[in-house]
């Protein structure tokens, strides 16, 4: 039986997509600790000056299982660099005095079950995170376990779903979703470019047809403006991570310098005044 999520529309998830209006959202995802071990928050800093709608923080973590190569790299590098949990909470302690739009972390289940999965929450609630992304949490496990703690933390837990979904399996991950349901593009790991093909198009419209109570959002192979005005068609935002981890690595010291134009040349140029 679908059992909607009682989290609050205070949440800045729900917020700011019920307040967009015609406008998709744009988030863009990064790692934590990379280029350098420093440099999470002040990444979080320039997109959100730059107009980025929602961020999303990843998780390094040794064994992705959706990850490709250019966000791979970009773990292996912050976990080398020393980055771990306890440290990303510490860097998000100064996070809500500087940022107001919404912050979600994208990791993994067995990191977060080896830190304890109620301490992390806590975590979670106390730097004002309003998300999580666990791409291999199951829906029936979280549903079971851990809905009532994310729920009294303010955390809305994000589900993936793609093109092999079938329609009973996203209505059950709508029932029980709250913020935003991640539609994966294709049936891929991240980091794919090029145009929207039309095997994508008629998943989108599937989508659209079931008439979802959640909203959506596309991510995986969204690079440029143009994949992000074709995914933006059909959802309310989409999602950047692979284009934006190539920018850190091509200006690692100067990327400051950067993340205004990449996003500029996203929004703006998606979608021209």
């Amino acid at each position: 039986m679908e059992t909607k999520s009682n989290l609050t529309d205070t949440n800045r998830i729900n917020v700011r997509i019920n307040k967009r209006g015609l406008t998709p959202l744009l988030s863009v995802f990064f790692t934590a600790g990379f280029p350098a071990l420093g440099d999470t928050l002040p990444i979080a800093e320039a997109l959100a000056a730059a107009g980025v709608d929602m961020l999303e923080i990843g998780m390094p973590y040794s064994d992705p299982i959706a990850d490709g190569p250019v966000i791979q790299n970009s773990s292996e590098v912050a976990l080398q660099n020393g980055m771990s949990i306890d440290l990303l909470f510490d860097q998000l302690a100064d996070l809500r005095p500087k940022i107001d739009i919404p912050v979600l972390l994208m990791g993994y289940y067995n990191p977060m079950l080896q830190y304890g999965i109620e301490r992390f929450v806590r975590q979670c609630q106390a730097v004002g995170i309003d998300g999580l992304i666990i791409p291999d949490l199951p829906p029936h496990l979280y549903e079971r376990y851990y809905a009532s703690l994310f729920e009294e933390a303010g955390l809305a837990n994000i589900f993936l779903i793609s093109p092999q979904t079938s329609d009973e399996r996203i209505r059950y991950i709508d029932g029980i979703s709250a913020g935003f349901i991640y539609a994966v593009s294709s049936a891929s790991i991240t980091g794919g470019s090029g145009p929207i093909k039309d095997s994508q198009t008629a998943y989108f419209e599937r989508l659209n047809g079931l008439k979802l109570r959640t909203p959506h959002v596309i991510g995986f192979g969204i690079s440029d403006a143009t994949s992000f005005r074709q995914a933006t068609k059909y959802a309310d935002g989409a999602i950047v991570g692979t284009a934006f981890i190539n920018l850190l690595n091509s200006y690692p010291q100067h990327y400051q310098e950067h993340i205004a134009s990449f996003v500029q040349s996203l929004k703006e140029q998606a979608f021209p005044s």
